[in-house]
């Protein structure tokens, strides 16, 4: 077999030193956004059933998870609300005194220099549990912009740094970046959720955010999960309507999409780890059938491999820590 000619892929894999100097994908902590659930109420750590590690937070008790995810060295938050009235046009979301407005300006007076994105959306505030106004059963798209526009003011006006709107209602980023031009706000970016499928993935979060709808479905508003194409027409028009970032949600079972994104626009692109993805893993490592941290960060990994600049995940507090303790 001396005379057998084939290249040696092998010799830059030898050591972990290596390893490391080729490696192609990172994963830095910047790279991390770190989502919290935030209640009405005093004294309250709620663990979400669904999702082991995740809590609802109340004002006097989020500070300190605040704190323990900033000495992590995360960068970057986002807050979903969970009130405690609910209404037909979800009017505590754009309440100043929501929940929401009220974690944000106090977050923001204890670490001005951390981001924090506001989730954008009805669908936890309206008592149907839709994300926008509901008229004889039918979702409707245009009344609700105005609403929404009202809430991604008044998260602007409380302190956030980004707008994140979830509802895919046509034409929601022109919608709100009319609203926040108009109010003064010309420099607080949107993060739109610009590619959301309608997925079986979603179901702890909705445990989570009290955001399961009373009847019906989100397929009207939401991706069917077995489109492709639709992907380009909704990224394309949330880029020329405004938005700063896109967000791909869910990610994992989405990585190929994400790639079409990043091939196709050259915006911050935000994959979204959903609720139903850290579920599994969460309970696949409880029963001890993989190694929590090994493939976390595999798959992490590879949604920046796809091409995503930012993840918004769960285990943002984890992998910061897993992180800094590898340096």
């Amino acid at each position: 077999m001396s005379n057998l000619e084939f290249r040696r892929h092998r010799r830059l894999r030898q050591t972990p030193g290596l390893r490391s100097i080729v490696r192609e994908t990172h994963l830095h902590t910047e790279d991390l956004i770190y989502p919290l659930f935030v209640v009405e109420g005093d004294n309250i750590k709620n663990e979400v059933p669904s999702m082991p590690g995740v809590f609802q937070w109340s004002l006097d008790r989020l500070g300190k998870e605040v704190e323990e995810a900033v000495n992590a060295g995360l960068q970057t938050i986002i807050l979903f609300g969970v009130p405690s009235e609910k209404d037909e046009t979800g009017s505590c979301a754009y309440d100043h005194q929501g929940i929401v407005q009220k974690a944000t300006r106090q977050i923001k007076e204890h670490y001005p220099h951390l981001t924090v994105i506001a989730d954008t959306c009805l669908c936890q505030f309206t008592d149907h549990g839709h994300c926008g106004v509901v008229e004889d059963g039918e979702i409707l798209n245009d009344e609700s912009l105005e609403l929404l526009a009202k809430t991604a003011v008044s998260q602007a006006e409380a302190g956030a740094d980004i707008i994140a709107p979830s509802n895919m209602m046509d034409g929601f980023v022109a919608a709100i970046r009319q609203g926040l031009d108009e109010a003064g706000f010309q420099n607080v970016p949107i993060m739109s959720y610009a590619v959301k499928y309608a997925s079986a993935f979603y179901g702890p979060f909705r445990d989570a955010a009290h955001s399961s709808p009373k009847s019906g479905d989100r397929k009207t508003y939401q991706m069917d999960p077995a489109n492709r194409r639709e992907a380009f027409r909704e990224a394309q028009s949330d880029a020329e309507e405004g938005a700063d970032f896109l967000i791909i949600k869910p990610a994992l079972s989405y990585l190929d999409i994400i790639r079409d994104v990043r091939n196709s626009h050259n915006l911050p692109i935000v994959a979204y780890n959903v609720s139903g993805e850290y579920s599994m893993i969460k309970a696949a490592a409880q029963n001890g059938w993989i190694n929590e941290k090994e493939v976390v960060l595999e798959k992490i990994t590879s949604m920046k491999r796809a091409g995503a600049d930012l993840v918004l995940t769960y285990f943002a507090k984890d992998i910061a820590g897993w992180l800094n303790d590898s340096k």
